[in-house]
């Protein structure tokens, strides 16, 4: 098969198709995972430099600091900055339906708002898959009012839940408008709906308040040419009815913590979305050794490879805490062993032994 540009080897899987071989690219790569690697490099320096797949950005929100570690973002809420490169919400904006009346979110057609994207557009359109991080209808809900907070409102306050998930559905479909206007190629979204045990809430309870809106924004997403990949940890199978029903393109990252097997979701799902995922970030990424890093990239490329429709990447992110010789001897398993008509029945034996 002729070579393709790892934009073309991306937009192929998620139409769920087979490419020259299994793309990869990660949501996170810690600074501290990435410089004992590439010392120095930004992500997309590291992007360019190691071969992944896809140069991923988000709608610019401005912060101002506030305190050591600490930032209010453009949506009013207090951030704070700890280990990993996300930021933890610490002092939510909105409690009440009063609150909400008088709440105004940033402005989706802002100047700044995608001057990120538009340099990664300038600069690598065509080569590399370009993704947007946008959102669907928990995490503004959450971020606005505090996880707990939200959680409980959705048995006590189920009005202002329906309005903070219509607020998320409008302003990321807008969002959606101008990432696609701005040369985007796809959206991410990574509104997490579950932990391992299951659900955050009862499937009645997403069908009613969540569902509508869900379905709706993914509808404008695709209205304006951007396939959409899902992420949410967790078991999120008493879900799957719905999640099927809303037409995702792609599904992230099948968590291994919760249950989720990637082999059953292939042989189930795979005319339905593509797969993206699951070595584990928990565990093997971690402390595991070389050989089982391997051994487990494998795993997934046996299980989930045949056909194609599938991006093989952690079962998360490569946080601050994942080994760095272990997310090389992962990318480095997956160029090697990845490559189309798959063989099954490699023998990939020692593999490991160069990242030890």
């Amino acid at each position: 098969m002729k070579e393709m540009t790892s934009a073309e080897r991306v937009m192929t899987v998620l139409r769920r198709g087979e490419p020259d071989r299994i793309p990869h690219f990660e949501w996170i790569i810690d600074q501290k995972v990435r410089h004992a690697l590439c010392p120095g490099a930004s992500t997309e320096e590291f992007t360019v430099r190691m071969g992944l797949d896809a140069m991923l950005t988000a709608p610019d929100f401005t912060t101002v600091q506030i305190a050591p570690k600490r930032f209010r973002n453009e949506w009013g809420s207090v951030v704070e900055k700890g280990e990993e490169q996300h930021s933890t919400v610490v002092q939510a904006v909105i409690q009440t339906l009063e609150d909400f009346e008088t709440y105004q979110a940033p402005d989706a057609f802002a100047p700044h708002r995608f001057a990120s994207l538009k340099k990664l557009v300038a600069r690598y359109k065509g080569k590399y898959a370009i993704g947007v991080h946008l959102n669907d209808v928990l995490s503004i809900p959450r971020n606005l009012m505090g996880f707990q907070e939200l959680m409980m409102a959705l048995c006590t306050e189920p009005e202002l839940v329906a309005k903070l998930v219509k607020m998320s559905v409008d302003l990321n479909i807008q969002l959606a408008g101008e990432a696609a206007r701005h040369g985007a190629d796809f959206v991410f979204t990574g509104d997490d709906y579950a932990s391992c045990q299951g659900p955050f809430m009862s499937p009645e309870t997403f069908r009613e308040l969540l569902y509508p809106g869900l379905k709706r924004v993914v509808k404008g997403f695709h209205d304006h040419g951007m396939p959409v990949i899902k992420h949410t940890d967790g078991n999120i199978m008493p879900l799957m009815e719905m999640l099927l029903d809303v037409g995702f393109d792609c599904l992230d990252p099948i968590d291994p913590l919760g249950g989720m097997d990637i082999a059953l979701m292939k042989r189930t799902f795979s005319q339905a979305f593509a797969l993206k995922g699951n070595v584990n970030c928990a565990t093997t990424l971690v402390n595991g050794t070389a050989e089982e890093v391997v051994s487990e990239t494998l795993g997934v490329i046996r299980a989930a490879a045949a056909g194609g429709g599938l991006i093989v990447s952690s079962s998360n992110s490569i946080h601050s805490s994942v080994a760095p010789l272990n997310y090389l001897a992962m990318l480095s398993t997956i160029k090697a062993y990845g490559r189309y008509p798959i063989k099954l029945d490699f023998d990939a034996s020692g593999a490991g032994e160069a990242f030890s």
